[in-house]
């Protein structure tokens, strides 16, 4: 029986809003009639009297909210944010069953195991700097993601993300050493700009461009121990009034990376890595400002590139496929709680199994 949790997703977001809902009352309440008591000795009613009468003063609209309906934000929890929108995120990952982690140096850099190898063995690499002794092929890993996104217009954002990853291998293949502890620390942070194509209510077609700093501690697990730049598409669509359809489609490209296996091969141990994906949103309830939406994602990688460590070296053509099942609840637009579970569909994995719980607020 695999480890999965038991129980997922008690989650309740509360959320004062009265002083909100006030004002909402105000601006929709048509202006109260002024009225005049005039004796029979004054004077009539003329239009310079009138039009110097104080009139009632409608309240000012909060700064930052635009006038007409707002902007729903995105509803899917794995499948990148199209919307550009200055945003705080608070995500956090729990993976099982990792069985290739420094496949392609996607997920962090080739094992260190190599370096324990004969120095007669064409594989031996003194330089390989992932963590050792031993090479993982069963491990779980906790990441806590903080983001931050601020948005100079609705067109026009950048952005950054700090991880901090905890490991926990499982098992070893054997004939790799005894094995490393759990590890723990910061991983590779990634900042970047979105630049969005098409911006209204309804649609977003945003390009977005990342790139990861090698700031994890590679002997760790931590990071890849190389830069790396992604370029992406991404694609939001309000189908009805209770459907949203989000996608995305990037390629993950690594600058440098360790020597490939065999170390003496022109290629690096590092990969390019097509990512893709597609997901929908369904609002089952909606109650004054409180939302509540299921969300089904499809979530896939191509590996066109690389090596990894395992009884197949070669990771080029590694096809791996996630369903993505979860929900959002979500107050006034503007707070926002998403839970989810991802499921390996294809034998290929990065984890067989994930379970995800995010809060967002956006400043709309």
């Amino acid at each position: 029986m695999h480890r999965y949790l038991t129980a997922i997703l008690f989650v309740i977001l509360t959320a004062t809003v009265t002083a909100q809902e006030q004002r909402a009352r105000l601006e929709a309440d048509p202006a109260l009639p002024f009225l005049i008591d005039v004796s029979e000795a004054s004077p009539p009613l003329g239009p310079t009297l009138a039009s110097t009468a104080q009139q009632p003063t409608r309240p000012a609209r909060p700064p930052g909210r635009a006038a007409g309906p707002r902007r729903r934000g995105s509803m899917v929890g794995y499948i990148d944010d199209a919307i550009v929108e200055s945003k705080v995120r608070i995500r956090v990952d729990a993976a099982f069953h990792t069985t290739a982690p420094d496949r392609a140096e996607f997920f962090y850099a080739k094992c260190g195991c190599y370096q324990d190898l004969p120095s007669t063995d064409p594989a031996y690499d003194g330089a390989a700097p992932g963590p050792r002794p031993g090479a993982a092929n069963d491990l779980d890993f906790r990441q806590l993601n903080v983001s931050g996104e601020y948005a100079f217009s609705g067109r026009v954002s950048v952005f950054g993300q700090l991880p901090v990853r905890w490991l926990q291998p499982q098992s070893f293949i054997p004939g790799t050493g005894a094995g490393f502890p759990n590890q723990s620390g910061i991983g590779d942070v990634r900042g970047g700009v979105k630049l969005a194509l098409v911006a209204t209510a309804d649609r977003n077609l945003t390009a977005q461009a990342q790139v990861y700093a090698p700031t994890g501690d590679a002997s760790k697990g931590l990071g890849t121990d190389h830069a790396s730049f992604e370029p992406a598409l991404l694609y939001y669509q309000r189908v009805s009034d209770v459907v949203t359809l989000e996608s995305q489609l990037g390629i993950w490209l690594p600058s440098g990376g360790s020597a490939g296996v065999p170390t003496g091969v022109d290629e690096n141990f590092s990969g390019q890595v097509l990512s893709y994906g597609i997901g929908s949103g369904f609002e089952l309830y909606r109650e004054g400002r409180v939302l509540f939406a299921p969300v089904v994602e499809l979530v896939g990688w191509r590996v066109l590139s690389g090596f990894q460590t395992g009884p197949t070296p070669q990771a080029d053509g590694t096809n791996i496929v996630n369903l993505k099942v979860g929900a959002r609840l979500s107050v006034d637009d503007l707070h926002s709680v998403y839970v989810g579970y991802g499921r390996a569909l294809t034998d290929a994995i990065w984890y067989d199994d994930i379970v995800r719980l995010e809060y967002r607020y956006s400043f709309r």
